[in-house]
């Protein structure tokens, strides 16, 4: 079997870390860098819970870059939940602005009970994750080259 631009680029990404400003929160991100897109979905677990809970679906965002207008993103909703929407689109638009590539983004991040300083601080973690974990496959892959 060939590989051709569509395939993975490398394999998929899993990385897991207490949130700073949320006490007992610990987000997971699982990350695939494509050739051509990113996807990435969130979600967090909270100490305390039991190994058998799982979280509901949550928002489903796609977001692409305007090439019209640099710094501006274009971002579509594929799926909602009320709680999640805004962290995912959010999530979506930064990544593709960022990357300045095609972004999906899956988010059940429960961030019930946290204020507005905690979710800010919450999404530049995850931004500047993703955008580390990014930087590192792009030069493994210049390297290999």
């Amino acid at each position: 079997m060939t590989q051709d631009a569509k395939s993975p680029s490398v394999s998929p990404i899993e990385v897991s870390f207490p949130l700073r400003r949320a006490l007992y929160t610990t987000l997971h991100i699982h990350l695939t860098f494509l050739a051509t897109t990113t996807m990435v979905f969130l979600t967090t677990t909270s100490t305390g819970e039991s190994k058998g809970v799982t979280r509901p679906m949550g928002s489903f965002v796609y977001a692409m870059p305007n090439r019209l207008h640099h710094g501006d993103t274009l971002a579509t909703s594929m799926y909602t939940t009320p709680n999640t929407i805004d962290y995912a689109r959010r999530t979506a638009q930064a990544l593709a602005r960022r990357m300045n590539m095609p972004v999906y983004v899956g988010c059940s991040i429960d961030l019930s009970g946290q204020v507005a300083e905690e979710e800010t601080a919450g999404l530049a973690q995850i931004i500047n994750t993703i955008l580390a974990k990014w930087e590192e496959v792009k030069e493994k892959k210049e390297a290999q080259s």
